[in-house]
């Protein structure tokens, strides 16, 4: 075997120093590549515990915050969708509704497709439970609907006593007057709701008002009326209460002439004798 020459050991010696740095080189490239690769761990604080990022997770958490003592004000559509609950609960007769309706931000004086309040609304369907909650949130007894009804208004001409003396408790117009131009009094006597002209009597609604087509509560109660104990009821309580009993219509006709043209011979006599001509 020939002996290796001093200039082949050199070279042989060279030659595993360039593999030796080119794997170094290799290795250093390879480092670089994975690290640039590899996404950075967020740097979480050294007092951190897990109890303590829970918790901080959970406050910010919109799901986990405490409910605002400040009402939200609803949008226009939310707010459109509140009134039109609120009506429906009002025709339903549901105070515990009509609390939370008004606690979202329901109007309370919102008006539907008729011009009706919500209190309109129940007092038309004599919803007392209803009407009571809406009158004390601040509900207004003297708004009229298209036809120009009030919760009073029509209380009083629909004898629903118990929304009347809430009204009449609560502001009520006396001399408000409805689409025939009479005051709350004239078709209570014209229906010959007995309790319902006390009420108004005792309120002090003017005894003599005249309507746009002539008649005061007395010639209603005439004309209209049937003569019955009722009527008479009536009669005579507006005659105790100082009526003038000679104011005739718009054809110069009295009540006690009308009485008499109707046979109503029991009224006509409570009338003379109250002095009536």
């Amino acid at each position: 075997m020939p002996r290796p020459t001093l200039a082949s050991m050199h070279e042989s010696v060279s030659a595993k120093q360039r593999l030796r740095t080119a794997a170094a080189f290799t290795a250093l490239a390879t480092s670089i590549l994975l690290t640039a690769c590899t996404p950075e761990a967020p740097e979480q604080p050294a007092s951190a515990s897990p109890h303590a990022t829970t918790s901080a997770t959970a406050a910010s958490s919109p799901a986990e915050a405490p409910p605002s003592s400040v009402p939200r004000t609803p949008d226009a559509a939310e707010l459109a969708r509140l009134n039109t609950q609120l009506q429906l609960a009002a025709a339903d007769n549901d105070p515990d509704r009509i609390r939370v309706l008004l606690q979202r931000g329901a109007d309370l004086e919102a008006r539907n497709d008729d011009g009706r309040t919500p209190l309109v609304t129940a007092t038309k369907a004599n919803n007392v439970q209803a009407a009571r909650t809406l009158i004390e949130a601040g509900a207004d007894v003297n708004a009229k609907d298209d036809i120009e009804d009030s919760a009073y208004l029509y209380a009083g001409a629909e004898g629903f006593n118990e929304i009347l003396e809430l009204t009449l408790d609560h502001g009520a117009d006396l001399a408000s007057t409805n689409r025939f131009g009479g005051t709350a009094l004239i078709p209570a006597c014209e229906h010959a709701h007995v309790e319902t002209v006390r009420i108004l009597l005792a309120a002090g609604v003017d005894v003599d008002h005249v309507n746009t087509p002539g008649w005061t509560c007395l010639l209603e109660a005439v004309v209209f009326g049937t003569g019955s104990a009722d009527y008479q009821n009536v009669v005579q309580q507006v005659i105790d209460a100082g009526a003038d009993l000679d104011i005739p219509d718009a054809n110069g006709v009295t009540a006690l002439q009308h009485a008499e043209a109707r046979g109503q011979s029991a009224v006509a006599e409570l009338l003379r004798a109250a002095g009536a001509n």
